[in-house]
């Protein structure tokens, strides 16, 4: 794991932590999931492939994540994809693929939208989406809602659930949830216009792989590849995960340099 100090880029008072390295492109920009930080064991991959290939590799930790400034639990989609909009802007230039984990992947679908709009739509040279769980307040959390949460939502404006991945539990909060109803992606068709490579484990206890196909299913106009593993589960960080994940980023250079 690299030791590298972050640099940090100040948003509203919020010191957001940022790693980069300088190389060629198209660069690659990381985007971590829910409650990750930017030195897990798959950005730390991708770092070291970026590494060796001399190519460009911007990742950083979302407010209330990792060692960047503010409360998780004042997080929302519309904040986290706004403080990556603004590293993308400030520490990336030229075509990147956005590689994007669980929430990640659900980041990385909204800056393609708001990128499009700006004018900006070309900076986009592909997806990579490991485990993609857009929209996931909206689809997989809420509808599973039981009574003594929804009533933690109306009364304390959040809840908890112990984490498989974390000593702390997970803190879902209803500006959390209600500001997920409106950056919403998977509500109609979705065009990236560039190739998409989706890796998605078969035994995810957090993401099923019918969500998957679901996003798969919504994007009929681009170049999408779906890689169903067999074992895999929602961190994808085994040895063969990782290698997979090299893989479909080296395939989409590929793709985005021919």
């Amino acid at each position: 794991m690299t030791d590298t100090p972050p640099e940090f880029l100040d948003l509203d008072g919020t010191a957001i932590a940022v790693l980069r390295q300088d190389g060629t492109g198209p660069g690659v920009v990381w985007l971590g999931g829910f409650l990750s930080d930017m030195r897990g064991t798959k950005a730390e991959t991708l770092a070291g492939w970026a590494a060796r290939n001399g190519r460009a590799f911007v990742r950083h930790d979302y407010s209330g994540h990792g060692e960047s400034g503010g409360r998780f639990a004042d997080g929302t989609i519309s904040k986290w994809l706004a403080e990556s909009l603004a590293v993308f802007r400030r520490f990336t230039t030229g075509p990147q693929i956005l590689v994007g984990s669980s929430m990640g992947a659900w980041i990385a679908l909204r800056m393609i939208e708001e990128l499009r709009k700006a004018g900006e739509g070309e900076r986009i040279a592909g997806l990579v989406l490991l485990a993609p769980a857009p929209d996931f307040t909206v689809e997989l959390m809420e509808p599973e809602l039981g009574e003594a949460q929804r009533r933690d939502l109306l009364e304390k404006g959040y809840f908890e659930v112990p984490s498989d991945y974390s000593p702390e539990p997970y803190v879902y909060t209803r500006a959390l949830i209600e500001d997920g109803r409106a950056n919403r992606v998977m509500g109609g068709p979705i065009d990236t216009h560039c190739p998409v490579h989706v890796l998605q484990g078969l035994v995810d206890p957090d993401v099923p792989h019918t969500h998957a196909l679901k996003l798969v299913s919504l994007m009929p106009a681009d170049d999408v590849t779906l890689s169903l593993i067999p074992d895999g589960d929602h961190r994808l960080s085994r040895p063969q995960d990782l290698d997979m994940l090299t893989r479909a980023v080296e395939a989409i250079s590929g793709q985005a340099a021919g």
